[in-house]
């Protein structure tokens, strides 16, 4: 595990990332908070490529959980069947359209602990839909992030818990908010897992990863 790089570093690295990409964008389509949540949940274990492929007719006539519900499980599952552990996935989604139609109004909540009460939705879940729809400085800490915080030095720790804490503590506030999707998206098409392509790493004389390829 690489040490924690100090604030000076922190904040060159993250001015490329800005300089990169200033508006970084999640990659998974939505067109409201609840076909997000939904999109977020069905993401677990699969691409956001092969969720948007399924969710692309979905979301144009089902984007509220009483939809979902008039849907019907086996109508969802229909939608859904080319995206891993489908059916597991379409009953957590139903379970959680009736919840939010009974509790929450229909609408969805705002707060990690009430997101977290739903089912299927779990701690970077809840923070990927406080990030993208209410503009929080969450951290959802997936593969990719766990990944680049260990090996750069920008975020190491040995739990996801414990990455996610590095990046609050030492990312700059001004950065914060788009933290993690330039570190998903570093850690998705450059500082990949097997072959990291080091030499078109716009951060990679910052880097302590001992294994560059040069």
């Amino acid at each position: 595990m690489a040490k924690q790089l100090p604030y000076p570093v922190m904040r060159e690295i993250f001015s490329r990332f800005e300089n990169s990409e200033p508006e970084p964008k999640g990659e998974l389509n939505h067109v409201n908070a609840y076909t997000l949540v939904v999109a977020v949940a069905l993401s677990a274990q699969a691409t956001d490529k092969g969720v948007n492929k399924a969710t692309e007719a979905l979301f144009k006539s089902v984007d509220t959980p009483q939809k979902m519900l008039d849907l019907g499980e086996d109508g969802l599952i229909a939608q859904i069947k080319t995206i891993g552990l489908y059916k597991t996935k379409a009953r957590n989604v139903m379970k959680m359209a009736q919840i939010l139609v009974e509790e929450f109004g229909g609408e969805v909540p705002n707060s990690r602990a009430a997101l977290q009460s739903l089912p299927g939705v779990g701690r970077k879940t809840a923070n990927v839909v406080l990030n993208m729809w209410w503009q929080q400085p969450a951290q959802a800490v997936d593969t990719h992030i766990f990944r680049v915080g260990n090996r750069a030095g920008i975020a190491p720790g040995k739990t996801v818990d414990q990455v996610e804490r590095a990046i609050e503590d030492n990312v700059p506030a001004d950065f914060q908010l788009h933290a993690h999707h330039w570190l998903i998206l570093h850690g998705r098409y450059i500082c990949v897992a097997r072959k990291p392509k080091c030499r078109a790493c716009i951060i990679s004389d910052l880097c302590q990863f001992e294994e560059k390829i040069q």
